[in-house]
């Protein structure tokens, strides 16, 4: 048997390895400590690994039941239309707003990073009229800002991100449901970064949407997107509800203007997952199971204990890089729990010493987007990797990179300074 030559690479891709075609899938151990995906919980592998069963088995639908249930209490909501999108996160981004939005549709954006960009973008694929407000990256909205935007814009949709990975910042959301049930506005949320790590109460803050991804503090894979739809928006979802010819019964009557894209049409997802279980697409059966795993393992450790998790080990890796001497990027009153970003030190290529920390630690850790491209590091402490082996094997590596590369550093000033931190949260762990 002749193995196949070894093809030249696209611009930016690299070659073919040799023989790498015929070899089973078998990637390097890696410490995913950027701002994700990370590594996921082994129970949630194991998980995925299960038998897969047809997607109208009496027991595949309980399993989506009870995954319906589970999300209700991971998000803290009542509402019966939770479940997820096959997908990634972008895909439950777009689920909602395309099924929320109808052109010309005036929609607001507060954006403080790229991720806020990305939801101008998508609205405006949906032909609505988008306006945004902004602040310079690294800082946040005060409910005064998103207030004023709302009585001059007067928007159908304020749709908003909550924690923006590529500044690390996180938005309070506490007042702006109320923001919009006086103006009559419908409130989105994308959680994808946040959700697990950092407190979120889609019925207490009287968000109408929210939209997640497994990949960040959820711990799994990406190629699921959580959703939770209110009341307010599933009235809005349900006047433009049309149904597929061929599994069209007696009674669906098309209303309102047609939802633009038939994947992502949430009416007929709702349907799907809804008491008719009405066909729509085939469950992705295997991120199913995905799914569900994240969700159980986040409500035995308990929401709010997961969020302490978080917090606790996002400060020791936070106090770890000032004990580095890095100078931390943004506003960190309204940092995320999840990921600290750091000013590239004088002197160092960026990209190469996070390919130093990569080749010679098996750890990566992240850049940034737009202005910050080059100019910090991303380092998340998130999902099943926010644990303290995982911080402080992160600080020593990035100490003896920087050493290599003539920064000078206190020795063993960031896992000093992080185990500190742990001292000083009342935990050994």
């Amino acid at each position: 048997m002749t193995s196949s030559p070894v093809l030249p690479g696209l611009p930016g891709l690299g070659a073919l390895r040799p023989g790498s075609i015929t070899r089973p899938v078998d990637p390097p151990p890696r410490l995913l400590m950027g701002p994700g995906p990370v590594n996921a919980d082994p129970r949630v592998l194991r998980a995925m690994s299960s038998p897969l069963v047809g997607q109208y088995d009496p027991w595949m639908t309980a399993t989506m039941t009870e995954t319906m249930q589970l999300y209700r209490d991971v998000f803290r909501t009542g509402n019966e239309h939770t479940f997820v999108v096959d997908g990634t996160s972008r895909a439950g981004i777009e689920a909602a707003l395309v099924s929320l939005l109808e052109p010309n549709d005036v929609v607001l954006v507060p954006v403080f990073g790229r991720f806020g960009h990305l939801l101008t973008e998508i609205a405006e694929r949906c032909g609505a009229q988008v306006h945004t407000i902004e602040v310079p990256w690294g800082e946040v909205f005060t409910p005064e800002a998103v207030e004023r935007a709302v009585r001059e814009v007067r928007p159908k949709v304020l749709a908003v991100v909550q924690g923006d990975t590529s500044t690390t910042m996180c938005q309070p959301l506490e007042d702006l449901g109320e923001i919009c049930r006086r103006h009559d506005v419908l409130l989105y949320c994308d959680a994808t970064a946040s959700l697990g790590g950092n407190p979120f109460e889609t019925d207490a803050w009287g968000v109408d949407v929210v939209t997640a991804g497994l990949q960040k503090c959820l711990g799994g894979p990406s190629g699921s997107a959580p959703i939770t739809i209110g009341s307010r928006a599933v009235e809005v979802v349900e006047g433009r509800r049309h149904v597929e010819a061929g599994v069209r019964e007696a009674g669906d009557v098309g209303r309102g203007v047609r939802i633009a894209s038939n994947y992502l049409d949430l009416a007929m997802v709702m349907d799907y997952w809804g008491p008719r279980r009405l066909n729509h697409h085939t469950e992705a059966t295997t991120m199913l199971y995905g799914a569900r795993e994240c969700a159980r393992i986040l409500l035995e450790e308990g929401v709010d204990a997961a969020v302490a998790r978080h917090r606790l080990h996002g400060g020791a890796m936070l106090a770890g890089v000032r004990g580095l001497g890095l100078q931390v990027f943004g506003d960190v009153a309204h940092k995320m729990t999840n990921v600290v970003a750091v000013h590239v030190p004088d002197g160092i290529d960026g990209d190469a010493a996070r390919a130093a920390v990569l080749h010679d630690y098996g750890i990566e850790i992240g850049t940034s987007f737009g202005p910050l491209h080059g100019k910090v590091w991303r380092i998340g402490t998130m999902g099943h990797n926010a644990r303290r082996d995982a911080v402080l094997t992160t600080l020593a590596a990035l100490e003896q990179v920087l050493r290599a590369g003539g920064v000078p550093v206190t020795a063993g000033g960031g896992v000093g300074a992080a185990l500190e931190a742990y001292v000083d949260g009342g935990t050994a762990a």
